[in-house]
Formats: C-alpha cells, sequence, structure tokens
C-alpha cells in the first residue's frame, strides 16, 4: 500500500514537472505540452488504476489551485475553458494506456506505446475535441481540425511513453506495475 502511494505521488509529480516544459499556444486556446506524456507513462508504469489515481492526484491539486497545468494555470476556472475535455479525459486516458499494456500479449515496449496510442491519443483527443466543440461552440468536425496538431506530436509521445516503459523493464522489472 505505501509503496502505491509513493508511485501514485511521484507520477503526479511527474505531471507537473513537465508542466514546466513551455507550451505552445494553439489558435483553440488548448496548447500543445509535455503534460501528455506523464499521462501516458502513468498507465503505461504505473497500471491501470494507479496511473488513474496519480492522474486524479495532479488534478485535484491543479483544480485546488495550485498552477500545475502548462503555463502556470490551475484552479476551478480551467474547467470553464477550451482544455476541459482533455482534463476529464487525463485519468480515462492513462487507465485506457494501463489496461492495454497489461492485457496485450506482446513485448513490452510494444504493448505500451500501443497502450499509449489508444489512451493518450485515441481516448484523449475524442475527450478534448468534445471539450472543445462545447466551449468554443463549434461543430464535432471544426473541433477536430483545431485537434489536429497535436497528432503528430501524440504519435511521438506514444513513442516516447513506449520506449520508456521497456527501459524501465530492463532497468528495473519490478517497478513496472502494469505488467504486475
Amino acid at each position: 500500500m505505501e509503496r502505491s502511494l509513493t508511485h501514485i505521488a511521484l507520477f503526479a509529480a511527474l505531471i507537473a514537472v513537465l508542466g514546466l516544459v513551455p507550451k505552445i499556444d494553439l489558435a483553440s486556446g488548448v496548447p500543445i505540452t509535455a503534460q501528455s506524456l506523464g499521462v501516458m507513462l502513468c498507465g503505461t508504469v504505473l497500471g491501470a488504476r494507479r496511473g488513474a489515481l496519480a492522474v486524479g492526484l495532479f488534478l485535484l491539486v491543479t483544480l485546488a489551485g495550485l498552477p500545475l497545468l502548462s503555463g502556470g494555470r490551475g484552479g476551478l476556472g480551467v474547467l470553464a475553458s477550451p482544455t476541459v475535455g482533455y482534463l476529464i479525459g487525463f485519468p480515462i486516458a492513462a487507465l485506457v494506456a494501463g489496461l492495454v499494456t497489461r492485457r496485450l500479449r506482446a513485448p513490452v515496449g510494444i504493448a505500451a506505446a500501443i497502450g499509449a496510442a489508444l489512451g493518450g491519443i485515441v481516448v484523449l483527443n475524442a475527450l478534448g475535441i468534445v471539450g472543445m466543440s462545447l466551449m468554443l461552440h463549434k461543430t464535432l468536425a471544426e473541433a477536430a481540425l483545431l485537434a489536429a496538431p497535436f497528432l503528430i506530436g501524440d504519435s511521438l509521445k506514444a513513442v516516447l511513453a513506449g520506449l520508456v516503459t521497456q527501459a524501465i523493464a530492463k532497468a528495473r522489472p519490478e517497478a513496472l506495475l502494469s505488467r504486475a
């Protein structure tokens, strides 16, 4: 139990640290950030339950007012912004990434990259597009076009998540909780 809590807290902190990487602002009001990589890693390394809890902890302290989102954003006001769908999608993306990484019978790096892609690209962008559509008063198609710039970077992050997860599995297999 204590080990799980430590991992959850460390990965919540990892997402916060990735928020220090400068964001790239887009016209949609949803920036390109490194934090989605942290969400992917929560699932691929910690597994579905712990990964979702780590992301949930990160969101809880962010919504409580700590400026942990890229660019120093935080507080309840972020729920009234075009990023709301992505924020709601963060824990779901980690959950999906963890489930796929655990259940896919492939080498761990490949399973993690596929899990990160399904959770961190498909699920996260699906919810993000809905959020942008609602908050920006755009059709789903228009919001999907606004989300298109994320796809290249998110694909690179999914590959990176697979490589990092594979490296952890090789160096410290006991630390890879997604396959435990």
